[in-house]
């Protein structure tokens, strides 16, 4: 099973869409908790899904339940918690949400998991992706950078 992983942020729409349709990929999922944000610029939720079936013939996807809670992401982003802490929360999340059972593997075959976070050393998609991959043993991640 093949999953890729992708940011937005500090790439153009060019380079973005390039990465996508050099992929493979069939599907986008968007794991942010909010893919609507002006600041998202092409990523906007309906935006994206546009350019993504305009551009390179890729289905949308948003799965909230691959996205952290606020509470999570404001305790690390806004409150300056630390990457350890925010990391071991996250997979204590989606443990609990037991996504491994909840998502189908038929919806993450040969996708791509979008954040907004330009590479994926300090991303819950690369989290998400290493959890899955774990759980679900023959997953192969390749991180679109």
């Amino acid at each position: 099973m093949n999953l890729y992983t992708i940011g937005f942020t500090k790439k153009s729409a060019e380079r973005f869409f390039k990465l996508v349709g050099e992929s493979g990929a069939t599907r986008l999922v968007d794991v942010r908790l909010n893919n609507v944000s002006q600041l998202a610029g092409f990523a906007k939720r309906t935006d994206l899904e546009y350019f993504l079936r305009t551009i390179c013939n890729v289905d949308y996807q948003h799965i909230p339940l691959l996205a952290p809670t606020q509470e999570l992401l404001d305790a690390y982003k806004k409150s300056g918690g630390s990457w350890a802490s925010y990391e071991q929360k996250f997979i204590d999340l989606i443990e609990q949400r037991n996504i491994e059972t909840k998502i189908p593997r038929e919806l993450l075959e040969n996708a791509i998991l979008l954040c907004s976070e330009d590479g994926p050393h300090h991303c819950h998609r690369r989290l998400v992706a290493e959890y899955l991959e774990e759980k679900w043993g023959t997953v192969t991640v390749t991180h679109l950078t």
